[in-house]
C-alpha cells in the first residue's frame, strides 16, 4: 500500500504516506465549493509533475557528478469544465547554475521523460520551460 486517505469532512482529506508516515492535507478549491486552505487534489497532480521533473533531473545530475541543488519549479494549473479537469500544466524550471549545451540537453531530456509526465493523459498540455542563467 502506498498511502491511506481519510475524508475529514468539509471537502478536506488527509493522506498518510505509509512508508514515511508523512501527511498531506487537501482542500477543495474556492472555485469548486471549497475553502482553498490547502493544495487541491488537482494542485497535487500539477505539483507532482514538477517534483518528478526535478527528481529525475537530480538523478541524472548525480550520475553526471553535477549539482542542481536549489533549482526550483514554478507551477501553474489551468482547469477546464465539461468535464472539469486539468487542461494544461505550465512549469518553469529555474536553474541557479548554467552548464554547457550538452549537459543542459541531457537534463532537459531526462526531465521530459519523467514517470508522472508519461502517466498523464496525452490531451493534457504540459508546457515546460527551462530557464538557465546567462
Amino acid at each position: 500500500m502506498t498511502s491511506k486517505v481519510n475524508y475529514l469532512g468539509d471537502l478536506r482529506t488527509s493522506a498518510i504516506h505509509i512508508a514515511s508516515a508523512k501527511n498531506i492535507i487537501t482542500d477543495a478549491p474556492i472555485d469548486n465549493q471549497g475553502k482553498g486552505e490547502a493544495f487541491s487534489p488537482t494542485d497535487t497532480v500539477a505539483t507532482a509533475l514538477a517534483s518528478c521533473l526535478l527528481t529525475i533531473m537530480g538523478i541524472k545530475a548525480r550520475d553526471l557528478n553535477i549539482d542542481i541543488k536549489n533549482t526550483t519549479a514554478e507551477v501553474a494549473k489551468i482547469m477546464t469544465s465539461k468535464p472539469r479537469r486539468i487542461s494544461e500544466i505550465q512549469i518553469t524550471v529555474n536553474f541557479t547554475k548554467s552548464y554547457d549545451q550538452r549537459i543542459k540537453k541531457i537534463l532537459e531530456k531526462a526531465a521530459l521523460a519523467c514517470p508522472v509526465s508519461n502517466s498523464l493523459h496525452p490531451d493534457l498540455k504540459q508546457n515546460i520551460l527551462f530557464n538557465w542563467p546567462s
